[in-house]
């Protein structure tokens, strides 16, 4: 009997030692919550105008705008690449055009409209959010002359309203010869889309395009601009109301540039296309059922030349910010920067929905092929959210409970750019031309031939198959990349990782100006 009472007691001091327990445990993180909260970051201070120069960017942004200079075809103009000549003067003759300008796509002599059209519309946005500090280091007009060498090109792609040429070359003969572009022999032929043949995603993009560089060209050639505007328009509208993918329409650009949809390039472009009218109409259209159909709010996406909802909500975050009140402080609006947060919160390291898709230095790593695409196009988008916000006075972005400001963005871009510069575990440069070790053997046609060198379509494999270093450096190309474990193969043969292309250019001269200095204050688009 008496070891039951005590056995009683017992049990009912444990009992109260339990509450108690519970009770201080609430307590605990009822403070700790009251001290996060109070702990929220101020936010930092508005930058100025740009500041201090940090010299490692500035060199690495003058060697990266040069490989446009190699890309470019046609009858070249203040031509700075000794291995470099006149190319691809008859493209487009077969159809009574001049499609001689434009650029190469990567280490091979095609002229791919999707691409191509994204390159010019990133160029784009650089040279709008961050054109003042390119401009303190040098490299303004020079991304200015590049952005045009495409524009122009693309204004010839579009002799009617509804039909846009979208491809020079035939990816197998192409890819069937081994030459420099300035001893071509080959045809080209054309390949457009049309009103039974559409290519919603191609003609949008190349409306966005247009569009952002209308805004670029504004103050220094109004005429220039209102032309860029003017095929824009009709080229969204083109793509709008005759919707269906090129891929179909055009079926070897699965094997290369094959679409995944084309609802996240009829956004952008009407977002672009919004920036540069103002017109209402483009802003209904991106909250309205559209942006209901295509937004995907809510699930982060990669930012890259198949997919723009990423940089759309970027972009449309831009209004929610600076916007007039009558649009800033649409509900729908709101959604896109979530959207865009979501974004920002998955690639920072420290947030609890960071992708777990990095390498163990750091590196965001998506895919064997092509790799440095993925890390380069989203630190560009950090950097820019990071801008906005700093103008704004909005100091933090929340994910899931965890707060960061806008220098944890900035950092994050840092870390993927310096990786690229260096800071890797092979202690190699990803930007050929830049610090004192870079790959080289590029897989680039023109770099891998000597300028004298007399080869055909196929002799000139030779060079592909050299064991010698390419005799041109590919200045400005940043590679491929490395793979998953950080290990990087140095061959010719190996595309996967030694295939530069001029949208990652594009991306990466994007990130370098952003960087080159401090943060310099959002300025208006108009």
């Amino acid at each position: 009997m008496e070891e039951k009472r005590r056995s009683r007691g017992w049990c009912g001091w444990f009992l109260v030692v339990i509450v108690l327990a519970a009770i201080a445990l609430a307590l605990f993180l009822t403070l700790k919550n009251k001290m996060h909260k109070s702990k929220e970051p101020e936010a930092e201070p508005v930058p100025g105008p740009p500041g201090a120069v940090t010299q490692k960017y500035a060199d690495a942004l003058k060697v990266a705008v040069q490989f446009f200079d190699i890309q470019k075809s046609g009858k070249l103009v203040n031509n700075q690449i000794p291995w470099r000549g006149d190319s691809a003067l008859k493209d487009g003759s077969e159809a009574r055009l001049d499609l001689s300008k434009g650029m190469f796509d990567a280490g091979d002599h095609m002229k791919f409209g999707f691409p191509m059209a994204f390159t010019a519309t990133v160029l784009s946005w650089t040279i709008l959010e961050y054109g003042d500090q390119m401009k303190v280091v040098n490299q303004l007009k020079a991304a200015q002359d590049s952005l045009k060498w495409i524009t122009d090109y693309l204004i010839n792609c579009h002799p009617t309203d509804n039909v846009l040429y979208v491809q020079v070359g035939s990816p197998k003969v192409d890819h069937g010869c081994w030459v420099r572009p300035e001893d071509m022999t080959a045809e080209r032929p054309l390949a457009q889309v049309n009103t039974s043949a559409p290519g919603t995603e191609v003609a949008a993009e190349t409306a966005a395009a247009l569009a952002s560089a209308s805004l670029v060209f504004k103050t220094t050639d109004l005429v220039y601009s209102n032309v860029l505007l003017k095929h824009a328009v009709q080229l969204f509208t083109f793509a709008d109301i005759y919707r269906g993918s090129y891929s179909i329409s055009i079926p070897e650009a699965q094997t290369y540039y094959n679409s995944t949809g084309f609802g996240d390039e009829l956004l952008w472009a009407a977002s672009w296309l919004y920036h540069a009218t103002g017109e209402k109409s483009y802003f209904e259209y991106v909250t309205g059922k559209n942006g209901d159909d295509y937004a995907n709010w809510g699930s982060p996406t990669w930012f890259s030349w198949d997919n723009k909802l990423a940089g759309t909500q970027v972009l449309l975050s831009r209004v929610n910010l600076f916007g007039s009140k009558d649009v800033s402080n649409s509900k729908i609006l709101q959604k896109y920067r979530q959207s865009a947060e979501a974004v920002m919160c998955g690639l920072l390291p420290k947030s609890p929905t960071a992708t777990s898709s990095r390498t163990d230095s750091g590196l965001v790593w998506i895919s064997p092929w092509n790799a440095l695409q993925h890390p380069v196009a989203s630190a560009f988008l950090a950097v820019i959210y990071s801008d906005y916000m700093l103008t704004s006075r909005t100091a933090k972005i929340s994910c899931d409970g965890h707060y960061f400001r806008p220098s944890d963005l900035r950092n994050f871009a840092i870390s993927q750019a310096d990786y690229i510069l260096g800071s890797n575990p092979m202690k190699i440069s990803y930007l050929v031309g830049y610090g004192d070790k870079y790959p080289q053997y590029v897989h680039h046609r023109g770099a891998s031939i000597p300028t004298d060198a007399t080869t055909g379509c196929k002799d000139g494999f030779k060079w592909l198959e050299s064991d010698e270093p390419n005799p041109n450096i590919a200045m400005g190309a940043l590679v491929g990349g490395p793979f998953f474990n950080e290990s990087f193969i140095d061959s010719r043969n190996n595309s996967m990782q030694t295939e530069p292309s001029t949208y990652n250019s594009a991306v990466l001269v994007g990130l370098l100006s952003s960087l080159v200095t401090t943060s310099s204050v959002v300025q208006s688009f108009t």
